[in-house]
């Protein structure tokens, strides 16, 4: 009966898949980082995806499918940050923005 119950036990320990608390902050850290640089004006292609990967994100975080949910925030942090150097580089370029 242990046995049966240990494996039980190390079999459902399997299965727990980490929240992914830090990527979701730091995900909208980089999302609010794109933001304030102005790149929904700048960059609204980058932005846009950007924008979608964290609210899909947020979908699979509320239900529970957090392996999905970091991948998801993983692109969001990527595609914000892209957006937010793509945004800098036109403000400066423009005169907008000092280096």
């Amino acid at each position: 009966m242990r046995i049966i119950l240990t494996c039980l036990l190390i079999g459902l320990a399997g299965c727990v898949s980490m929240i992914p608390v830090d990527e979701y902050a730091i995900a909208r850290a980089a999302m609010e980082g794109a933001k304030e640089s102005e790149a929904p004006r700048f960059a609204p292609a980058l932005w846009y995806k950007a924008e979608q990967a964290y609210r899909e994100g947020e979908t699979f975080f509320r239900e529970r499918a957090f392996s999905d949910a970091a991948k998801r925030f993983s692109a969001a942090r990527t595609l914000a940050e892209q957006a937010e150097n793509t945004a800098r580089l036109a403000r400066f370029e423009s005169g907008d923005l000092a280096p």
